[in-house]
């Protein structure tokens, strides 16, 4: 009678544990994360006058809107392996598409496979992580996903010749706006994702297990080419577009921090046009028609986001699910003379970052109200909304992952393990016959993010301690959890936050592979900080056999002051004293003790001398 009685028990207690686990199931919120590719903030809601996007500014409109999110690398792979990862370049070792980051520098735990490992369904349709070698040609399955991820079979023919052109023959152009009709299977890709992801949620919404969701959803548009329904350029008359507003190269830029965008140059209606290299300039007519073009694509994108949460909605999801809108990174319209993403520029690294948290950033004033009823731009071109919540400081992509996940009822992943180096690292001095100031950019929030980046960010992962560390933390983050600014409003600008992007080059002149070098051939890294003051960026010596930056050798700079030069034009990095950023860089130590190349070697007392003062900087961090 005793032994049934444990039994019975034991049994109750499993029973009991089920239901607390099956109720922190249903209590947890669905997640549909979208992302865009190439997509900057040519948005409504972000303060574009140009573009028409309806449906990503109604989302906006209900949702927190980080007006100031920045990428960690404005190239693909990269980017989204970061941000998936919440790991910078420097940890996950990936600058090009041709490594797979588990095996290649360190098993880290993606923001789907946290999910999945919570007891989420996991799904990915699209363009999510970059296909290929980078997500080891599975996009990560079984890792991150509960199902293999979907790709559009029309996907096949975007790198074909697929455009019409004035001969009447099928070219592989740059500026393809096709009659779908007359495309093979009478569609393109992301129609067909928009498709299985509609799918997926209507299968989630029958199903009844209460297993929440984490259904992620890339969309190809704007990349290009601009492989999109004609009908979309109709709502950008060619003679109501603009140039960039810079469109020459400055004169100032460093040949190094300029792309000669190759990827453009291929097509075959910029073949025909004998642009030289590197500089060009494209005509101004082309690219007038490419701006019209970009826009279309956008348009084309966001009617696809307003079919994909019409369906949410009308499956009655939107009340239990945080959608997150954002992008891998930007792409230059001409801005400096250049095309495409592949630069440490605002254009190429300012990305959309919208969050909508149903009961947080929004509120259903009625049952029969629709939360995100879908608007057809050609019936509503001119529909605009207003953004009640923004936040205008600085974020980051790496910031998506510990944000979403505490948003949607999990533990944020902790901070990686901080190193606790013996200098103290700041911001540089700036001076000059015009000015002089010292920078609000670093204080007590931002030292501790420095001690976070050491490790990564300026290639400190080399050190013997990082490596064992960083390497052995299967889950963490390089980011920061923003989930507290949803619970009040933004009072005021922080001068603290900032964020980091980096670019790899293989010389210090542009180059027919400048724009995607591969890691063999990377010899420079371009380390950018922007933060609300300046954007200030460094043009460092890089060895890709040890992932080590040599802070002496310096190739170039960059410094753009933002209050008077919003558009980075005006390089004043040779009228500034350096001198206080170098000296703290130089002699910070590296793997088995050693200071980076070209640095001074570390005290016996822990102290760190430098080359260009000759004296000892003993400040403690």
């Amino acid at each position: 009678m005793f032994t049934c009685l444990r039994v019975c028990l034991l049994l109750l207690a499993l029973h009991t544990l089920a239901v607390v686990a099956s109720r922190d199931l249903s209590e947890r919120k669905n997640v549909l994360l979208i992302m865009a590719d190439d997509l900057r903030t040519s948005l409504g809601c972000y303060g574009d006058s140009v573009a028409k996007s309806p449906n990503i500014d109604q989302l906006a409109s209900k949702s927190q809107v980080f007006l100031n999110a920045y990428a960690q690398q404005a190239v693909c792979a990269p980017s989204r392996t970061s941000m998936l990862t919440s790991r910078r370049p420097d940890t996950t070792r990936l600058y090009d598409f041709n490594s797979y980051w588990r095996t290649h520098s360190g098993n880290y735990t993606t923001l789907p496979q946290y999910f999945k490992s919570r007891g989420y369904f996991t799904a990915s349709v699209g363009k999510v992580f970059h296909p290929g070698i980078a997500s080891n040609h599975s996009d990560d399955y079984p890792y991150s996903w509960s199902t293999p991820a979907y790709h559009p079979p029309s996907f096949r023919y975007e790198k074909e010749k697929m455009c019409k052109g004035e001969d009447g023959k099928l070219h592989a152009n740059l500026l393809c706006a096709v009659d779908v009709s007359e495309q093979p299977g009478g569609t393109l890709p992301d129609l067909e994702s928009t498709e299985e992801a509609v799918r997926l949620l209507k299968s989630r919404a029958d199903d009844g297990d209460n297993v929440p969701f984490f259904l992620a959803v890339g969309f190809h548009k704007p990349h290009i080419p601009f492989r999109i329904p004609q009908e979309y350029l109709s709502l950008y008359p060619i003679d109501e577009m603009a140039l960039a507003p810079d469109p020459d190269v400055p004169t100032r830029l460093p040949p190094v921090a300029y792309n000669p965008w190759m990827d453009v140059r291929r097509r075959d209606d910029v073949q025909k046009l004998n642009i030289s290299f590197p500089y060009g300039p494209i005509p101004k007519d082309f690219q007038l028609r490419i701006r019209q073009h970009y826009y279309a694509a956008v348009s084309y994108m966001d009617a696809q986001v307003g079919r994909l949460l019409g369906a949410l909605d009308a499956l009655g999801l939107s009340d239990s699910t945080v959608v997150v809108f954002t992008s891998d990174h930007g792409w230059s319209l001409g801005e400096h003379g250049e095309w495409a993403k592949y630069s440490n520029f605002d254009v190429s690294t300012r990305v959309p970052l919208i969050f909508y948290v149903p009961g947080l950033t929004s509120h259903r004033v009625s049952w029969r109200e629709s939360t995100f009823p879908f608007i057809d731009v050609f019936m509503q071109p001119q529909r605009s909304f207003k953004n009640d919540r923004v936040i205008r400081n600085v974020v980051e992509l790496v910031d998506v992952f510990p944000t979403v996940s505490y948003l949607a009822g999990l533990k944020a992943p902790a901070s990686c393990p901080v190193i606790s180096f013996q200098l103290k690292p700041r911001f540089p001095v700036v001076s000059s016959s015009y000015f002089t100031f010292s920078t609000s950019c670093s204080t007590r929030t931002e030292q501790k993010t420095f001690r976070r980046l050491l490790c990564s960010q300026f290639n400190w992962s080399a050190h013997q301690h990082c490596q064992t560390k960083l390497m052995e933390e299967e889950l963490c983050t390089e980011g920061v959890d923003r989930a507290h600014t949803f619970h009040r409003r933004e009072r005021r600008r922080n001068g603290e936050a900032i964020s980091f992007s980096q670019y790899p080059r293989p010389a210090a002149t542009p180059q027919v592979n400048s724009d995607l070098p591969d890691l063999k051939d990377i010899k420079i890294m371009g380390y950018s900080l922007r933060c609300w003051d300046y954007r200030y960026t460094l043009w460092l010596g890089f060895n890709p056999q040890t992932f080590q930056v040599n802070v002496s050798d310096v190739h170039a700079g960059e410094l753009y002051m933002l209050e008077g030069d919003p558009g980075q034009d005006q390089n004043i990095y040779s009228e500034s004293d350096h001198s206080v950023m170098m000296a703290k860089m130089a002699g910070l130590p590296r793997q088995g003790g050693r200071p980076a190349e070209g640095g001074n070697k570390t005290a016996t007392d822990g102290r760190m001398e430098t080359s260009t003062k000759g004296r000892w900087m003993d400040e403690k961090l």
